[in-house]
């Protein structure tokens, strides 16, 4: 670790330490504070407890003598078992000052505990005298109760009159002290903080005027920085600057011509890469002598080779579209349409092309160039390998948020390890692509243009067929398509 870092973790760890150990003593006094403020609340509620018990139970006492029910009597036990419990919770609040007096206490809850039995006793043998006498005894003892707890309470408010005098000595200490640590911790730090700026800003100061002197060209001026740390180490290196600036401007000199060189021969590369795309064919050109080639076709009766041709030129004016921009799924069905019309006249009877779409939701928006690169992915290896042909599927549905749209074959199928290569948007190697467009290339081009996941799902099996599912959503974010498009 080095010297400055040193410097600062050790002040770290000092206010650190010094922080933790009054926030112990602060927590540890506190804690023991409110623990003894706790146990002597509890006595007085224990006290409070038992005055309560006591008059609860007189009154249902009463209230069954009016009216003996058994809801009553039960309640009249229930009041009796706190009665109890209270007693017992009592001999924990006995020391040597009130010995005399909870026994006293305990004796007269005992005392009304009997003479409520012995009340109810009467009641049940139905002698209303004698059960009347027991529930004024009772009302009496419940009202000696009241009154030795009040001077019980009051007794412990004396016996810890100066414990709470104490707490208040402490704490007006205690600030005293927080005030004296306060000023002292600032002291230290204050001195620690300006010996440490000093041990910085001094080789600093240094290195800014060496800097200077450098800025004006003087490259003979050695850096000398007295200190033991960092600073002194990037002194050093400082120095060294000094010293390689000259080679580095014959360098500098160097680079710039080469680069210079450089840019001769990009602008060489860039002038023949024109010369070499105008003698390409245009496509615009392509498709529009195809259109030509397939109205004469038509005009000499060749009806099914117009038919192609046309379709070829659509494709190709269809291709031509940049992948960026969004289009419906209509005009993906047409372009489809076109290359299924091309692909029969390839493979006849060997292909066959079943469909059935809803057309209301052929307004939805879809990338370009979606569904013709997994039908053609079908085609190259579910029909094409085989000697018998095969067939492809095509349906699209609504699904409510979102348009089905499913592309199934019954060719050999995938490996589960494809499938994971294409669902994980790595490049599969599928050849044979029209539009040069790939598996993996559509799925991203599908998650990026939906910002999510979860648009397509694929099926398969090693001789069972292959079937890709899409799940367009109708809305893209909050952009909704509303209006189906002109299809004249």
């Amino acid at each position: 670790m080095n010297s400055i870092q040193k410097k600062i973790w050790s002040l770290a760890a000092v206010v650190l330490f010094i922080m933790v150990v009054i926030w112990i003593a602060l927590t540890y006094y506190n804690q023991k504070t409110q623990n003894q403020y706790n146990d002597i609340l509890q006595r007085y509620l224990r006290m409070n407890e038992v005055s309560n018990a006591s008059q609860q139970t007189v009154t249902t006492l009463n209230d069954y003598s009016l009216a003996p029910t058994q809801d009553k009597l039960n309640q009249l036990q229930r009041n009796k078992e706190q009665l109890i419990q209270a007693k017992y919770e009592i001999f924990d609040l006995r020391n040597a000052d009130n010995d005399s007096a909870i026994t006293n206490y305990v004796n007269l809850i005992d005392s009304l505990i009997e003479t409520t039995d012995r009340s109810l006793m009467f009641k049940s043998e139905k002698e209303s005298e004698e059960s009347e006498k027991a529930f004024t005894e009772a009302t009496r003892i419940s009202k000696y109760i009241s009154e030795m707890t009040l001077t019980l309470i009051d007794t412990e408010l004396k016996t810890y009159d100066q414990f709470y005098r104490g707490i208040i000595e402490q704490s007006s200490e205690l600030k005293k002290l927080g005030i004296w640590l306060l000023l002292s911790i600032t002291f230290l730090l204050l001195l620690f903080t300006y010996a440490f700026s000093l041990s910085i800003t001094r080789p600093v100061l240094k290195l800014t005027q060496a800097a200077k002197e450098l800025s004006r060209g003087r490259f003979d001026l050695q850096v000398e920085v007295a200190s033991n740390d960092e600073i002194a180490f990037l002194a050093k290196m400082f120095d060294r600057m000094r010293i390689n600036i000259n080679n580095l401007f014959t360098e500098i000199q160097q680079k710039a011509q080469l680069e210079k060189e450089l840019q001769d021969s990009k602008l060489l590369l860039q002038e023949s890469q024109l010369r070499s795309l105008q003698s390409q064919i245009n496509p615009h050109f392509l498709f529009n002598t195809l259109d030509t080639l397939s109205k004469k076709a038509y005009l000499e009766g060749s009806e099914e080779t117009s038919d192609l041709l046309a379709s070829v030129a659509g494709l190709l004016r269809y291709n031509l579209k940049r992948l960026d921009r969004s289009v419906t799924l209509y005009d993906e069905v047409k372009v489809l349409r076109q290359y299924m019309e091309i692909q029969k006249a390839r493979f006849t009877d060997r292909l066959q092309f079943e469909s059935d779409i809803d057309e209301s939701v052929l307004y939805v928006q879809i990338p370009g160039l979606t569904l013709q690169p997994i039908v053609e992915n079908a085609v190259i290896h579910a029909v094409e390998p085989q000697e018998d042909g095969g067939t492809i599927r095509f349906r699209i549905t609504d699904a409510g948020e979102r348009v089905f749209v499913e592309i199934s074959d019954d060719g050999p199928g995938m490996e589960e390890d494809k499938i994971n290569q294409i669902l994980e948007a790595r490049a599969v190697e599928t050849g044979g692509h029209s539009t040069g467009i790939g598996f993996s290339n559509v799925m991203q081009r599908l998650r990026l243009f939906y910002g999510r996941d979860d648009v397509i799902e694929i099926e398969s099996a090693e001789g069972q067929g292959t079937k890709i599912l899409l799940k367009i959503p109708k809305t893209r974010g909050t952009e909704k398509d509303d209006q189906a498009p002109d299809r004249g």
